[in-house]
């Protein structure tokens, strides 16, 4: 018998990856690679139960049965917000949503809906890139994001759900987005038809009143000389005053006055910092307040009501948010 003193690991070792039968050791050894498969799978796992009901209900009042079902998270899930990103219509709508939950309701979330948030987050960023849609909301809701990650993980102001360095790898992979979205670069279309510089001036002009965002108004304006000087027309700007701001008394007033030598831009700008500006999407989420049952339209609900479309209420983003504060 060899008198060497053999280290504990080195046996260990041995016996799990010798030709020696040990059943007890296998079995430790067997359950800790199962163990790290299941890890590794439920981290990386990129789906979530899937649904066929398109809809959510809405508990009325605060009780168990709504804390236990009725969150956030649920919504996330039941609502398919992954395949809601697909279509342009609802696009800014849920990045909204995502930005909105980015600020404030993060820590609401369970595990598995903060895994689902950031599968369907980098779905968003995935289409930006690929389809060069809208990258400015989505360059702010990652912002957002950081900023919030940043004062919960490195400040230590709260405590999130999972390992802290899963939410470190989460940020590295959002800085990663960032960079990506800055260095993107959309390619210059080459046209052999009309282009939108050869409409009539009446009809460029026509074009520039249907927008309700300062900053396209602006980016279109440095397009071409022609469109720079449509884009900071006055009536435009005060028309874009009156469509976001005129339920505030004194830009109300002041849109009825005959008074010429108001900057509407400026005052555009200046109302920004102060008030709300009107949110507009091509698609939203619906409540039926006869059914209390949260949808998209085009998916509909069983709704018992004699009239459906007179129960029906377009919910903003932030209305969704406030449905699951309790």
């Amino acid at each position: 018998m060899s008198d060497t003193v053999q280290h504990p690991q080195s046996i260990l070792r041995r016996l799990c990856n010798g030709n020696n039968e040990n059943l007890f050791v296998g079995d430790v050894c067997e359950l800790s690679t199962t163990k790290r498969k299941k890890d590794f799978y439920n981290n990386n796992t990129k789906s979530q139960f899937v649904f066929t009901d398109k809809w959510i209900y809405i508990q009325k009042g605060s009780t168990k049965e709504r804390h236990g079902y009725c969150t956030l998270g649920e919504a996330l899930n039941r609502l398919d917000f992954s395949s809601a990103i697909q279509d342009l219509r609802r696009f800014n709508y849920v990045a909204k949503l995502f930005q909105l939950i980015a600020r404030s309701q993060l820590t609401s979330l369970s595990g598995a809906a903060q895994k689902n948030y950031f599968n369907i987050l980098e779905k968003i960023v995935r289409k930006v890139l690929e389809d060069h849609y809208n990258p400015r909301l989505v360059k702010e809701l990652l912002q957002d994001l950081s900023s919030t990650l940043h004062s919960l993980t490195i400040h230590g102001r709260c405590v999130l759900v999972g390992n802290v360095n899963i939410w470190l790898c989460r940020l590295e992979t959002i800085v990663k987005w960032q960079q990506e979205l800055n260095n993107l670069q959309i390619p210059k279309q080459m046209c052999t038809g009309m282009s939108f510089s050869d409409l009539p001036l009446h009809m460029q002009n026509k074009i520039l009143y249907k927008f309700s965002d300062a900053c396209d108004i602006i980016n279109l304006g440095q397009a071409t000389p022609t469109l720079h000087i449509l884009s900071e027309n006055n009536t435009l700007w005060k028309k874009l005053c009156h469509f976001h701001f005129s339920d505030r008394p004194f830009c109300r007033t002041l849109a009825i006055t005959k008074n010429d030598n108001v900057d509407w831009k400026l005052m555009y700008f200046t109302l920004q910092k102060h008030y709300p500006m009107k949110e507009q999407y091509g698609d939203t989420l619906h409540f039926c307040k006869h059914c209390s049952i949260l949808f998209w339209k085009d998916f509909g609900h069983p709704c018992t009501a004699n009239d459906p479309d007179s129960c029906l209420m377009p919910i903003s983003p932030q209305h969704f948010i406030d449905l699951f504060k309790f």
